[in-house]
């Protein structure tokens, strides 16, 4: 079967590229709920089924480096339609894993194929829309990505409850198929560069330290931080590689990464806010579930609720950005979308142990507005002042330096809230007045009781941690909020030829 005609075949790439993006999203989320599921079956203790995540977050980080230069070398079908069937395949193993070994092994195999699918599937949508379009289809694209972290948890929670934890993988397989099949339809032959030599060394040192800095912020928490000899090796293994790296990467004829991307002022700009855009995203998911369960007492469907109103809210905004495409100087997008995320973090960082419901679900409707509204324009304003040849690389740093931004801001986010409740829970003791006569009156406890005691140190508790949870969102807010003088330094194209749309502006 051949499709003819260019607007069908650009729809069904479309479909298929998020889709694409929808396999790879949910799936790093959608194995969190079943792991104890999981755990029973594949005969594995608390510390080892934690290695059917870090596998997949490792190896994904890893492959993504690469996924550039397999697209030049190969060719972006070759290597979209084999990460898709891959990633398809590893899901189809991994549902039918008996042990922990096959399971890593298996979640291997899903993080070296599906690490491509995100970055080359937007460059995919670049190349074949026309500029004028890609507004629109970045926006269409987009919803995979913000939909599947969102759907991944319920989805896996519901087919683990009704059927097996087995579905939470099986349900990629009609995914991956219609994916597929978008791949070998919707993208032509293409001609690929057999000649472009691949620097291993270069490979190596990012992989190696990409791999030691996600191991030490994985187990970070765990094992106590740089108290740990282990983290503390981790942590000067990643710095050593890393340093390798770029003095290689400045040396070397042909480098693992072209030199000649650095120059791209928008595309340095947008790795910029990608990282923090990464920070913003991913902890406020991670802390704000927690803190209402653990603090305000909702029930995990109450907490997902909520979270699929964030959900609702970042649809929207997808749909805002897309209208505004050549109407509204991309840079005014990009910074809203900035401001939009610091002021659904400062005031996430006001809640306290009696917000009401509503105020919640407002805040988490304005949190959503944020991450579309700069992800849009910024991942086109990235690729417009590149050359062809470039965006596929510069796609898979991009993709890149954001997971490297999630997992240090959710690392950072969990460390500060322990260390912050930890010093709270000491000043609040501390300064604890038993002898405090009408305080106590008040509550209607008896400080020298022991269910009374219990009573208090529940309460004190339950303030350290409510006020830990306010500092970090209010440090998460003052990160997001440095990088706004950041966008002044997007370029912006002066309008050429017929079509009245600014480069700049195709958001």
């Amino acid at each position: 079967m051949t499709i003819r005609s260019p607007e069908v075949r650009r729809t069904v790439l479309a479909v298929a590229m998020t889709l694409a993006c929808l396999l790879f999203t949910v799936d790093s989320t959608i194995v969190n709920v079943a792991l104890p599921h999981m755990q029973g079956s594949l005969q594995a203790s608390q510390d080892q089924i934690a290695w059917v995540l870090t596998s997949y977050i490792v190896t994904s980080a890893i492959a993504t480096a690469p996924a550039g230069w397999l697209a030049a070398r190969f060719g972006l079908r070759r290597v979209l339609a084999i990460a898709v069937l891959g990633f398809t395949a590893g899901s189809m193993l991994c549902g039918f894993a008996t042990s922990l070994g096959e399971m890593v092994a298996f979640r291997v195999l899903q993080g070296l194929c599906g690490a491509s699918l995100v970055p080359l599937s937007q460059v995919a949508l670049i190349q074949e829309y026309p500029r004028e379009q890609h507004g629109r289809v970045i926006a269409l694209w987009t919803m995979g990505v913000l939909v599947g972290p969102i759907l991944g948890p319920t989805l896996g929670g519901y087919l683990t409850d009704e059927l097996s934890w087995r579905w939470a993988f099986f349900i990629n397989l009609p995914i991956g198929a219609l994916a597929y099949f978008g791949v070998l339809e919707g993208l032509g032959a293409e001609h690929d560069d057999r000649s472009r030599p691949f620097d291993w060394t270069g490979f190596l040192l990012l992989s190696v330290a990409l791999g030691a800095l996600q191991l030490m912020l994985d187990r970070g928490q765990t094992l106590g931080w740089f108290d740990s000899a282990e983290i503390v090796a981790e942590g000067c293994v990643a710095a050593l590689a890393f340093y390798m790296f770029v003095v290689h990467t400045l040396t070397a004829e042909h480098p693992f990464v072209d030199r000649s991307l650095f120059r791209d002022r928008n595309l340095l700009v947008a790795l910029t806010l990608m990282l923090v855009t990464g920070l913003s995203i991913m902890s406020p998911a991670v802390l704000l579930p927690s803190f209402l369960q653990s603090l305000q007492g909702y029930t995990p469907t109450q907490a997902g609720t909520l979270q699929a109103i964030r959900g609702v809210s970042s649809i929207l905004a997808v749909f805002i950005a897309s209208r505004l495409t050549g109407r509204v100087d991309a840079r005014f997008i990009v910074a809203a979308g900035v401001i939009a995320s610091t002021v659904g973090l400062v005031l996430t960082g006001g809640f306290t142990l009696d917000t009401p419901r509503v105020h919640v679900a407002v805040v988490s409707f304005i949190q959503g507005l944020g991450t579309p509204l700069v992800f849009i324009p910024l991942s086109v304003l990235a690729y417009a002042t590149l050359r062809d040849e470039q965006r596929a690389e510069a796609g898979a740093m991009l993709t890149l330096w954001r997971s490297v931004g999630s997992s240090v801001g959710i690392s950072m986010a969990v460390a500060l809230l322990a260390r912050s409740t930890q010093v709270n829970r000491a000043y609040l003791t501390e300064h604890f007045a038993a002898y405090d006569v009408q305080r106590w009156a008040v509550t209607g406890v008896d400080p020298g009781a022991n269910t009374g005691t219990g009573m208090l140190l529940g309460l004190i508790e339950q303030q350290a941690a409510a006020i830990a949870y306010a500092n970090t969102f209010h440090v998460l807010a003052v990160v997001t909020l440095v990088v706004l003088p950041t966008v002044l330094l997007l370029q912006v194209q002066p309008r050429s030829g017929p079509v009245h749309v600014e480069v700049s502006e195709l958001a």
